[in-house]
């Protein structure tokens, strides 16, 4: 492992959630957080909700309101982002992933086929990074990221 990457992991995922309640999946624990009501109004409109909320184990990338709102998005116009579904499916990895499994890969891939290019806490060249990790569901993680990743 790099000085770099060791320097990263110290201070990504000291804050941990609680691991939820039996049950709670990845949609669950999004309806129940704040700062996600874009992220939860996007799966619903592109039809994700049984995607996330099955057996799978599955790691979300998911963005803050915030990011969804700096990319033009939000809870009203969700059903005008052209491709969405292929734009969300990029935000979401086969397995259950911990922070520390991320930040020490070079390419991750994603339910649309294509591949997320991590340095560390940062995603894509900057497109976004890691702000908070380690968010657990009952089938798989959520990390919050202050981007919308472009496939």
């Amino acid at each position: 492992m790099n000085a770099n990457r060791r320097t990263v992991l110290r201070g990504v995922g000291a804050a941990a959630a609680e691991p939820p309640s039996q049950g709670d999946t990845i949609v669950d624990v999004a309806v129940a957080t704040d700062g996600f009501d874009v992220l939860v109004a996007a799966v619903k409109e592109a039809g994700l909700v049984d995607t996330l909320s099955g057996n799978r184990q599955l790691t979300v990338f998911a963005p803050t309101d915030r990011a969804f709102e700096a990319a033009g998005i939000t809870a009203d116009n969700v059903a005008e982002v052209d491709g969405l579904g292929d734009v969300l499916t990029y935000h979401v990895v086969p397995g259950r992933r911990k922070a520390a499994s991320i930040v020490n890969a070079d390419s991750l891939p994603t339910l649309n086929g294509a591949k997320i290019d991590v340095d560390g806490t940062d995603l894509n060249s900057d497109q976004a990074d890691i702000v908070d990790t380690n968010i657990e569901a009952s089938n798989g993680f959520i990390h919050v990221i202050d981007g919308v990743l472009q496939p």
